[in-house]
């Protein structure tokens, strides 16, 4: 069976690159997963996971994906994000402690943006930048969950 070579990217850092058996992201129009002989495709990445079912040698990877795009072409699957993180890389109390401070309305001691003032604070910025570090953090909680209850080797 032919693999897929696969590359995943964040803004700053390369983050993986191997083969797979199959690759399922989250795009802003649904989930896709993509296997040897997938037609081309251009997408735009949403917040969320990208499982790697690793081929060969490769063992099978689960990153947490903020942003970007996945290409597919000639069996090579490009992910390139803004943010990217591999499970394994991920802190767990770190991200507990992102999302706490994201639903409790920012750094200690400031109340949570709730009501009419969280519109008005989206529309300024100061509402969007919780709800993404909300939504980033439990992208980040999923990721390293799914990773811990599959071990190392298996998702």
């Amino acid at each position: 069976m032919s693999a897929l070579k696969v590359e995943l990217v964040a803004a700053d850092r390369p983050v993986w690159s191997g083969s797979a058996r199959l690759v399922v992201a989250r795009t802003v129009d649904g989930e896709i997963g993509v296997l040897p002989g997938h037609e081309s495709l251009l997408a735009v990445l949403a917040d969320g996971l990208v499982i790697i079912r690793g081929a060969g040698e490769d063992p099978d990877r689960v990153a947490a994906v903020h942003g970007g795009f996945i290409s597919v072409a000639d069996d090579t699957v490009a992910l390139l994000a803004e943010t990217a993180e591999l499970a394994e890389e991920i802190d767990v109390e770190r991200a507990r402690a992102a999302l706490e401070r994201a639903r409790n309305g920012g750094p200690e001691g400031e109340p949570p943006v709730v009501g009419e003032a969280a519109g008005a604070n989206l529309r300024e910025g100061a509402g969007g930048d919780l709800l993404e570090a909300e939504r980033r953090a439990e992208t980040r909680l999923r990721a390293a969950e799914t990773h811990l209850r599959a071990g190392d080797s298996h998702l």
